[in-house]
């Protein structure tokens, strides 16, 4: 199994593969939305996005398909060099990083954004 690992603001998260899974709670829906990326030639590639409902700021893809309550879809977007999360406290918490069932909470804090990038 190919490992990788991720910059988490200061913190080095290792990877038991090349895809994690990034997953918030809306704020103002208050549901999940959940987001699969892959690290490819060291950047962030989006692959599948995911939302349980629909709502302000929060619209499933125009190819979205629904399976067990939740929105599904592939996004269509180029690879980026890191993502930037802004900790607004209005969700209630943070982000949760999983690979497989090890999960990380990030982020918790309102007001201090996090960068994701992959390291190297």
């Amino acid at each position: 199994m190919s490992t990788a690992c991720l910059l988490v603001g200061t913190t080095v998260l290792a990877l038991a593969s090349q895809g994690f899974d990034l997953s918030w709670n809306h704020s103002v829906e208050k549901t999940v939305w959940r987001e699969h990326w892959v690290i490819e030639g060291g950047r962030l590639r989006l692959t599948e996005a995911a939302v349980k409902g629909s709502g302000a700021g929060m619209d499933p893809g125009p190819d979205a398909v629904l399976e067990s309550g939740w929105w599904i879809w592939a996004p269509i977007l180029p690879p980026v060099p890191r993502l930037n999360l802004a900790a607004s406290g209005a969700t209630g918490g943070g982000w949760t990083i999983c690979d497989g069932s090890d999960c990380h909470e990030i982020g918790q804090s309102p007001g201090v954004a996090i960068e994701i990038s992959p390291c190297g």
